[in-house]
């Protein structure tokens, strides 16, 4: 896939929102690897009181979590979905957060833009973030 501009967004009033509304958030790549990017933002969003759900295809556990191997095994509502995976695996994600129907928020991190699924998720009435750090938003905005 060729790199985007994300034309698809929110501002930082509705970002703020987001993160005062959000209780759950899933992050979909939480690495077990204190070293990768994704383990420290899942660490963060934890240890700042929210219920992070890690979704990672292979652990049991990652920072004392269960993991699930995907969005739709999730047993609980889901508020918010933070992603560490390439463009083109956010179709498939959003299209799984459109079917969940509890979502709230579809973000992808720094260097991550599907303005296509983006545009889907927003359709179907998901607040979309895209080409942003949640763990900087959040010390950014809500401190």
């Amino acid at each position: 896939m060729e790199c985007e501009f994300p034309r698809v967004n929110s501002n930082k009033e509705e970002i703020i929102n987001y993160f005062k509304e959000t209780k759950t958030i899933a992050v979909i790549g939480a690495s077990p690897d204190p070293s990768k990017d994704s383990h420290r933002v899942a660490r963060y969003l934890l240890e700042t009181g929210y219920d992070m759900i890690p979704v990672y295809p292979k652990e049991e556990e990652i920072l004392g979590q269960k993991v699930y191997r995907s969005l739709v095994e999730i047993d609980r509502p889901v508020d918010m979905v933070v992603v560490f995976r390439k463009p083109d695996v956010v179709s498939a994600i959003a299209d799984a957060c459109i079917k969940r129907g509890d979502v709230k928020v579809l973000w992808t991190q720094i260097g991550i833009v599907n303005n296509e699924a983006a545009q889907r998720a927003k359709d179907a009435g998901i607040h979309v973030v895209q080409n942003r750090c949640a763990m900087v938003d959040h010390r950014e905005l809500m401190r």
